[in-house]
């Protein structure tokens, strides 16, 4: 393939990894947040970058003007979608459901041969408000470049069926400018699916840098902490423990893979006082070696949010609570969960990069796996 793209709410980049390797080089992008754009462009410095207010006029045509000047004619999309996320407020009135015109406008004035738009599922049961009445986003799409483009049935997709190691189910608009003769697709699901042992299995265990005790109560509950640690930074420099509290390591400790400290009944969540504390049953879990990963949230730090936890080894394995003894108390590593994400081990993120930031930003983002997938679809499609 053979084309020019213009990415919109691009953060940083991680839709497009594999665009390159497909032929389709992205000239511009759109990010809001400034410290999303600058690493956009580290990561990629050819690529003109716009930040600001895209729903701004000057910041739009700014866009519009260099896609045309470099002759995009494949349009990539990810607007946020926390207006619409079930882990979010869902407010009707949400103005970021409304950034979909944005691209509407975009694709309507750009005439791209191909346009990808990606958001939760969501998106087909939000409405917003539109020419005076209240209408589905799925409809509005459809009603405005319906008559110049083809739409892809299977919408709704999940990554685990297409090589990722993560169940993150998400909405792809595949559009298809009716010139082309092309009807886009995703390939069908694939029933193979790709583990977290299959992704992260071979990696070296890393004990917890337990951030509320002294370096010597530290070394006498995990006496290997620094070889490990070592042998972590061997692989990747982001392969490294993640910080949590001595509470919350003791509790995961005795809690085996698949399961929640919460079902424990000595070693629980508890607050700093020493009482249980509360929360979901989902928190304070570890994950299975054998299934994908649970998706990737933006508070991969903490052990306490939904089912971020490693799934573990067992040091001392018995069914008895306070015996048993597991490996890995933690959540994932930044290395962990590009591998989760379908990233390459290579993705060169600069050393200086906010932790809280990159974390942020693959919990949002679109395993860039499940995109190529498609892009490989359109490749067969028009060879």
């Amino acid at each position: 393939m053979n084309f020019k793209a213009v990415s919109l709410f691009s953060s940083a980049g991680v839709a497009e990894t594999y665009f390159e390797k497909h032929g389709i080089e992205v000239k511009v992008a759109s990010e809001l947040l400034k410290e999303r754009a600058t690493l956009y462009s580290q990561l990629y410095p050819s690529v003109e970058m716009v930040q600001g207010d895209i729903t701004e006029d000057s910041i739009y045509k700014k866009v519009v003007s260099l896609s045309k000047r470099a002759g995009c004619d494949f349009l990539l999309a990810t607007p946020p979608c926390q207006g619409m996320s079930t882990a979010g407020l869902m407010k009707e009135d949400d103005p970021r459901n409304r950034l979909i015109l944005v691209v509407i406008r975009a694709i309507k004035e750009l005439k791209p041969k191909y346009a990808m738009i990606e958001n939760v599922p969501e998106i087909l049961t939000t409405r917003i408000e539109y020419n005076g009445e209240w209408q589905l986003i799925d409809k509005i799409l459809k009603d405005e470049l319906g008559r110049a483009y083809l739409f892809n049935e299977r919408m709704i997709v999940n990554a685990m069926n297409y090589g990722v190691a993560q169940s993150r189910e998400r909405c792809v608009y595949l559009l298809s400018n009716k010139d082309n003769g092309v009807k886009w697709e995703f390939p069908t699901p694939s029933d193979k699916i790709t583990t977290m042992r299959d992704a992260i299995g071979d990696l070296p265990s890393l004990d917890p840098n337990i951030t509320d005790i002294s370096e010597a109560e530290l070394l006498a509950m995990f006496p290997d902490y620094y070889k490990k640690r070592n042998a972590g930074l061997a692989v990747s420099k982001w392969h490294y423990p993640p910080k949590h509290k001595f509470r919350h390591v003791i509790a995961m400790m005795h809690t085996p893979e698949g399961h929640s400290a919460w079902e424990n009944q000595v070693y629980y969540p508890t607050l700093k006082d020493g009482s249980k504390s509360k929360g979901y049953k989902n928190t304070y879990k570890r994950q299975w070696w054998d299934k994908p990963a649970y998706t990737i949230t933006k508070y991969t730090s903490r052990i306490g949010s939904q089912e971020n936890g490693h799934p573990g080894y067992p040091i001392v394995d018995s069914k008895k609570e306070e015996e048993r003894i597991w490996s890995d108390a933690r959540t994932m590593t930044i290395f962990e969960l590009m591998r989760l994400s379908s990233l390459p081990d290579d993705w060169n993120i600069p050393d200086n990069t906010s932790t809280n930031v990159i974390r942020e930003i693959l919990g949002e983002g679109v395993p860039p796996r499940l995109l190529e997938s498609a892009l490989i679809e359109l490749e067969r499609q028009i060879k």
